[in-house]
């Protein structure tokens, strides 16, 4: 058997690809999202929309970088306060005036 720490390692373990948001309208808003999407596809003709893609895509990245970020943070930080007990590394000195 696999412990977590191997998973990890050899990278089968992938939590964006099986994470589902739980709020009860998530579904209902991803149908609305995909009919939306598909009124802006005839109403602006393929190679407008293909551009407008481009650009949802480019912002896609930007999110997803950032929520990268955010949860290697979120995770580095949980690991700090329940195993490690070190949290300078990751809590700035609040007399040096950065946020958290």
């Amino acid at each position: 058997m696999k412990t977590i720490l191997e998973a990890l390692y050899r990278g089968q373990i992938n939590p964006d690809g099986v994470i589902v948001p739980s709020q009860p309208e998530y579904r209902s808003i991803s149908r609305q999202v995909a009919a939306q999407t598909e009124q802006w596809r005839e109403r602006l003709g393929e190679e407008v929309f293909r551009e407008l893609e481009e650009y949802f895509d480019l912002c896609d990245s930007a999110d997803s970088m950032h929520v990268e970020a955010a949860f290697l943070h979120g995770f580095r930080l949980g690991a700090n306060l329940e195993v490690m007990g070190n949290k300078e590394a990751l809590v700035p000195d609040a007399t040096l005036g950065m946020p958290l």
